[in-house]
């Protein structure tokens, strides 16, 4: 059985962070168009601010007073969560068969932030309740990230 501390959880988050920040700095290098690219920059940019505060948060866990596990089928629902499919599908040796247009780009970023909210609201359960308000800033920020980007996949919609 696998057992999680709050420190290996936060570093899943982190990882996720970073494979977001790396998709979309793919992403901002592959399309031309500058609104685009400014874009994808911007996503970039904030998933780094979530690997901050998520570094911090993490550097500030004292084991094991915090330590947490989880039996059975929780133990095999926080494994799904961190399951990377999702992020195989846009993995560099794939990136260019399955992101051909913005708005393919922009779904796989409303995957993304989606993922993001799930993996977050999961883990703010098993955080210490000194944390609890980082993580919950960090899933109102995912939100405005889904709200930004379904509003540009609706202009693109209505200009296409």
């Amino acid at each position: 059985m696998n057992v999680f501390s709050i420190s290996e959880i936060v570093d899943l988050g982190i990882e996720k962070e970073k494979k977001r920040r790396d998709f979309y700095a793919a992403v901002s290098e592959y399309f031309k168009d500058k609104d685009m690219k400014e874009l994808f920059i911007k996503l970039k940019n904030w998933e780094e601010e979530h690997i901050k505060k998520f570094s911090e948060m993490r550097d500030a866990i004292k084991e094991p007073k915090e330590t947490d596990s989880y039996e059975g089928e929780m133990d095999a629902y926080m494994q799904a969560l961190v399951d990377d499919r999702l992020y195989s599908q846009v993995a560099p040796i794939s990136f260019k068969n399955n992101v051909k247009t913005p708005m393919d780009a922009i779904s796989y970023g409303i995957g993304f932030e989606k993922d993001a909210i799930l993996f977050f609201n999961e883990i703010v359960k098993y955080t210490a309740d000194s944390r609890k308000e980082i993580v919950k800033k960090l899933i109102e920020e995912e939100k405005k990230h889904i709200v930004y980007l379904a509003s540009l996949r609706q202009k693109l919609q209505e200009g296409a």
